[in-house]
């Protein structure tokens, strides 16, 4: 049985924790409880910066963190699950559409929104594919950034006007009959190991970087070369660059 020393500091324990709570305002308390975290991602700190300037004027909004690549787009996704995060797709070691299928496997209720350079039509196609609620070009970004957000917020989606151009055409035409990319016979893992091969790194890099036996990654780089019907590394550079896994800027 506690004795009544015991009892009297928990009681004032708990007087003391209740005089604390009532200190804090309930608007105070629910902001916290509500914010809104965003993840940025993107392989140019200035790119980051100017993001960031943007959301933190926003009341309710913290950027909670930073990545410079896809690869660690994913570990701080899982580190600190952000209600979104906001991918570049040309990053290196792990490129934007790999790296949200990772993200979006692992944190489910994560919504990722897409900020690139570019807008063709089958990056589109890949984008919508992965998951993403959200894809907006860079060139947009300083006037439609904080309306997409605020829309994926609302746990809706925000299409740059061309983007929902293509996804009303792809609507209206259902049946209409788009030529498959050979990239889709890859494994998740060969797209990392095309990557990587892509930007220079040798098989025993990349065993490292996959944390792979370098025996498990020549083994990758023979089985993609075959289904690819590759020779060289520098024909694995060209289809990485032509089906948008690595970009060249």
């Amino acid at each position: 049985m506690a004795s009544s020393s015991q009892l009297f500091h928990s009681e004032q324990s708990g007087e003391f924790a209740s005089v604390l709570n009532r200190g804090i305002s309930p608007a105070i308390r629910s902001e916290k409880m509500n914010t809104f975290r965003i993840l940025i991602a993107d392989d140019h700190e200035i790119v980051r910066q100017g993001i960031r300037a943007l959301l933190d004027k926003h009341p309710g909004w913290e950027v909670s963190g930073e990545a410079k690549d896809g690869r660690e787009a994913v570990e701080r996704s899982k580190e600190l699950n952000p209600d979104l995060v906001l991918l570049d797709i040309g990053m290196p070691t792990l490129n934007g559409l790999d790296a949200a299928r990772q993200i979006l496997a692992s944190c489910p209720l994560v919504r990722v929104l897409v900020l690139t350079m570019h807008d063709s039509e089958q990056v589109v196609r890949d984008v919508l594919a992965v998951g993403a609620r959200g894809f907006l070009l860079k060139s947009d970004a300083g006037r439609d950034l904080v309306s997409a957000v605020e829309a994926l917020q609302r746990h809706g989606t925000f299409f740059t006007s061309r983007v929902a151009d293509l996804v009303l055409e792809g609507y209206l035409n259902p049946h209409r009959t788009v030529e498959p990319l050979c990239r889709n016979r890859l494994t998740p893992r060969e797209r990392e190991v095309v990557q990587l091969l892509a930007e220079g790194k040798t098989s025993k890099e990349v065993a490292v970087v996959l944390n792979l036996s370098v025996k498990t990654t020549e083994t990758h780089r023979t089985n993609i070369m075959r289904k690819l019907d590759l020779h060289s590394v520098a024909d694995l550079t060209l289809y990485a660059v032509r089906n948008g896994i690595v970009q060249v800027f």
